[in-house]
């Protein structure tokens, strides 16, 4: 499998990450998935590698690489102990600066990006509401001109990393949205500094991946200096658009890569554990659920390596991008279970990590958006049937 897509340098990314995460093994993240706390070595290691900044331009400190090359990163980073803990970690960092690559000046290119790449600042996104969820248009988040600057009040849900962040990618509204000719208008993004002065950070307990904080965040009063605001005011919507597609196909490539270490670790016990006189991988109960799994993943990786082909060739890729992510989180789900129900009672236990694969892969059916959503979308773009929603 890993000879798809691959060329000398796309072989060598997958090489030096997987070296990278095999000094961070199932002992590590578990013990930081029992206590909750943040991977900082890891985060450290990634940074000195020069990870961090794979599809950044070369002129700040990146590599200049496309999709296909950060999806293979993240798919090698996902097959590790770390899981979708170890991709939470670099994640935002992979997509999220996508809007100031794009739409920024050079002041704010440099200002900003440079010290995300070196791994010096973290960053948080801040989007979802807890009113609006996936309906991002009518988000109640306000930044009010004042001056030279804004002065942002609202709330936002499930922002990854805020606890250790000091900046926020933050999506708020600029203009009321009955002054608006569609609700898209009148969003404006910007990325300025998360100050505690303002804004109170409350984690949310969870189900996986407790080493990669997720939070409400509470703003009163923030005041962001105009030279905060990425591109023009009002368009931030349309900004934020340009992200999807890539953090889909990212995300996508971490469900693979997932499904494929849970995959690997229920075949490895169902060679080794025998049962009345033979392993439990010679019985086709066990074998056919776990074949299965690999030709899903592998129709997911296919899927995924096409979306991304056609984002680094500026061609259209939502319908693929979203069916990659609906495919692949499935697969990675289908994976995980089966290989907790492979190594039976020992599945439920913390020690064959397989459990902690199953609780962080369910995030990846719920977000970032849900797989009925994605069949709304692909009904409507893909077989031209009326929007439903």
């Amino acid at each position: 499998m890993e000879a798809l897509a691959d060329t000398p340098e796309r072989q060598a990314i997958r090489d030096a990450a997987r070296a990278l995460c095999e000094r961070f093994g199932d002992d590590y993240w578990s013990e930081l998935d029992r206590t909750a706390t943040f991977p900082e070595a890891f985060h450290k290691a990634v940074a000195q590698a020069g990870w961090l900044g794979i599809a950044m331009p070369e002129e700040y400190g990146g590599a200049g690489l496309g999709v296909t090359e950060a999806a293979i990163l993240m798919q090698t980073v996902a097959n590790s102990g770390g899981a979708f803990a170890a991709c939470s970690t670099i994640h935002i960092n992979i997509f999220g600066p996508h809007a100031i690559v794009v739409h920024g000046t050079p002041e704010q290119k440099e200002r900003m990006l440079r010290p995300l790449i070196r791994g010096e600042v973290r960053a948080c996104f801040g989007v979802t509401e807890p009113d609006a969820g996936l309906d991002t248009t009518h988000l109640k988040t306000r930044a009010v001109r004042d001056g030279n600057r804004y002065i942002v009040d609202g709330r936002k849900v499930w922002t990854s990393t805020a606890q250790v962040a000091q900046k926020i990618v933050l999506l708020a509204r600029t203009t009321p949205l009955e002054q608006c000719a569609r609700p898209s208008d009148g969003l404006s993004l910007f990325y300025t500094d998360l100050d505690r002065k303002f804004c109170e950070v409350q984690e949310i307990r969870k189900m996986g991946r407790a080493a990669v904080d997720s939070n409400s965040v509470f703003i009163d009063g923030l005041p962001v200096p105009i030279e905060d605001r990425i591109g023009e005011e009002g368009k931030g919507f349309r900004y934020i658009l340009d992200s999807l597609n890539p953090e889909r196909i990212l995300v996508a490539a971490e469900a693979i890569g997932i499904g494929r270490r849970a995959l690997a670790k229920a075949t490895a016990y169902a060679k080794e554990r025998v049962v009345f006189g033979r392993p439990i991988g010679q019985n086709q109960a066990i074998q056919h659920p776990l074949a299965e799994s690999w030709a899903e993943l592998l129709a997911a990786e296919l899927t995924t390596l096409r979306a991304a082909q056609l984002y680094d060739s500026g061609q259209p890729c939502g319908t693929e991008a979203n069916a990659a992510k609906y495919l692949a989180a499935d697969a990675a789900f289908d994976a995980c279970d089966r290989a907790v129900r492979t190594h039976g009672g020992m599945g439920y236990a913390s020690e064959f990590n397989v459990e902690r694969y199953f609780r962080e892969a369910i995030a990846l059916r719920l977000a970032p958006v849900s797989r009925e959503l994605i069949l709304c979308y692909l009904a409507e773009r893909a077989l031209g049937l009326p929007k439903s929603y």
